[in-house]
Order: structure tokens, then C-alpha cells, then sequence
């Protein structure tokens, strides 16, 4: 999926085959319409009805319509507003976000969701509300499905309808890579990690991706940096995951990959050890053996990592 902004002289003068598919678009949703009011009959939306919403939307210099095509055709659309009126909201505003009802169920809506927030991210703006009418707790849980929560319940300001307005923080992207270095016993090496934002926790040697690094050239580099080991190299992928929290104070909504290799018992050196470690917040450093990891009470990233070493030497 991709999205393709309208330009407000497109939206004056929509070419017949786009207004075409922009009706049929809004024509297949008319459920959500007879719930909201914003065509005269919902069962019968016309191409100029579109036309002129959409211009209408487009007057305003803060609102951006974007639509939403994949395998070529139109899939969805969104209409987001980057200043609202009321001066003490600083956050953008996603104002309709809408999918072919033939699409739905696949996963489209939350692509479409996904990728407005990118925009909003590249931006650097850092949360963004919308409001769903309270007669449609289909559209509610949806929203709080993707990590938006309920802030405040009140009537919308174009028509009075009672709304609930919703939230969400933008958190960072961050693509990291980590590596599950294994003795010859099963042990695995895990550093202590001081974190401004997370407190202190044990994980896998590893970090952040830089420039335009492969997840695995990032965990090379980072189990070099971190061990001051060079000759090993990440393996197989062990797991993958997607997880929020803070880093160095940052919200971020991080994408790790985790590979594992096998290595000699030994401990981490190097000449530039201590600064490395003192870079990334490492207090120190232990191989854990599988019991270790199962009955500890520490915090440990990732929470299972016992059982995924325990399913990858099964299928070894």
C-alpha cells in the first residue's frame, strides 16, 4: 500500500475515473454513513456529493486528504488536519479514515493507520487524536486495538454529535539487533543494562541499527563492539519482536531481531571495552544457564528467552 495526496486543484476538478472510484469508495461504506449523517441518503451517495466533501475538506490549508492504493487500485482514504482549531490542542488530527468495505477484514485499515502515523512521525510531531462517534463501538475498538486510548468525551464541532476523542503517543521507530552467544554447556551471555528510561535489566549483547545497516551487520558490529569478540558471527534468526518503551527517556516503538551463534566460555575484552560499555549503560556482564534464566526474578529482555533457546536447540 501506498499513499497518493489530493491536491486542491485536483479536488475541484476530480478526473471521471477517480471520482468514479472515490464514489464507489464511500457508496460501499454506507453503514458507517448512516451513522454519522454526512450524506443527505447513504444508500445513495452521488460523485458530486463526493466531489464537493472533499473540496470542502481541501479549503482548509491544515488538512491533507490521502489516498490509499494497493496492487493498483483504490483501497482507502484518509483525511488528516495538522492544526486543530482549539488553540491548546498542539496534536494532528486523523479526521476520517476510511477502507472499501470489500477490503476489509485484511489487515488494510491498520496498514492505513500505520502509515499516517509515519507521516505524522516524519514530521516530528509526536501524538495524534481523532474522535469516533459514540454510536459506532465497532470504529472504538478498532482505534484502541492500535494504542489509542479514550481522553475526553464531548460533542464533535461541525454537528454536535456526542464523541469520544481518542489518543495516541507517536513513539520512535527504532530497528535494533541483538545476538544469543552460547557456550558449549547452553549457557547464554547476558549484559546489565542501565537505562534512563527502563531502569536496570539483562539482555543480549546488541543495540540500535546505524546508517543503513542490515539487522545483521548491526548485530555483528554491536556483539564486536559490546564482547570485543571477532570471530564470531550471528547464526540462525532466533526470534523476532516489536516492542514500546522508553530509551535514554525517548518513547520508541522498537523492531528487534535476534540471531544466535555458538562461542567458546570466556569473557568479554578489549582495549576500548570499558568506554563501549560505558556508552551503552552496561554495569556488567554473566552467562546464565536455562535454569538460571526460568527461576530468575531480575528483568531479562526477552522474557522468554529460556524457551526460545529451549525450541531452537529442539529443532537443531
Amino acid at each position: 500500500m501506498f499513499l497518493e495526496p489530493l491536491t486542491p486543484t485536483e479536488a475541484g476538478a476530480l478526473p471521471g475515473e477517480l471520482l468514479t472510484e472515490l464514489t464507489a469508495l464511500y457508496a460501499s461504506n454506507h453503514a458507517f454513513h448512516a451513522l454519522s449523517g454526512d450524506f443527505p441518503d447513504p444508500a445513495d451517495i452521488r460523485p458530486e456529493q463526493v466531489a464537493t466533501a472533499l473540496a470542502d475538506e481541501l479549503a482548509d490549508p491544515d488538512v491533507e486528504v490521502l489516498l490509499a492504493r494497493s496492487a493498483g487500485r483504490l483501497v482507502g482514504i484518509a483525511i488528516t488536519l495538522g492544526a486543530h482549531p482549539d488553540p491548546e490542542d498542539d496534536d494532528p488530527w486523523i479526521g476520517l479514515l476510511m477502507i472499501d468495505a470489500a477490503q476489509q477484514q485484511r489487515g488494510q485499515g491498520r496498514q492505513l493507520a500505520s502509515l499516517v502515523e509515519d507521516r505524522f512521525r516524519e514530521a516530528g510531531r509526536t501524538a495524534v487524536r481523532l474522535a469516533v462517534l459514540d454510536n459506532n463501538p465497532d470504529a472504538l475498538a478498532f482505534w484502541t486495538a492500535l494504542g489509542y486510548a479514550v481522553i475526553d468525551h464531548r460533542p464533535d464541532r461541525q454537528l454536535g454529535r456526542p464523541c469520544a476523542v481518542l489518543r495516541k503517543l507517536l513513539r520512535k521507530v527504532r530497528h535494533s539487533a541483538r545476538v544469543a552467544v552460547l557456550d558449549p554447556a547452553g549457557s547464554v551471555l547476558l549484559f546489565r543494562y542501565d537505562d534512563a528510561g527502563t531502569g536496570t535489566f539483562w539482555a543480549l549483547p546488541g543495540g540500535g541499527l546505524e546508517g543503513d545497516e542490515t539487522p545483521r551487520e548491526g548485530a555483528l558490529r554491536e556483539l564486536h563492539e559490546e564482547t570485543g569478540w571477532t570471530d564470531l558471527e550471528p547464526g540462525p534468526l532466533l526470534h523476532t519482536r516489536e516492542v514500546d518503551f522508553a530509551f535514554s527517556g525517548t518513547p520508541v516503538h522498537q523492531h528487534e531481531r535476534v540471531y544466535v551463534t555458538h562461542g567458546p566460555h570466556r569473557e568479554p575484552t578489549g582495549a576500548h571495552l570499558a568506554a563501549a560499555h560505558a556508552t551503552d549503560g552496561i554495569l556488567g556482564w554473566r552467562w546464565w544457564t536455562r535454569e538460571e534464566l526460568r527461576g530468575t526474578t531480575e528483568t531479562v529482555w526477552p522474557a522468554e528467552l529460556a524457551l526460545l533457546l529451549d525450541a531452537f536447540e529442539q529443532q537443531s
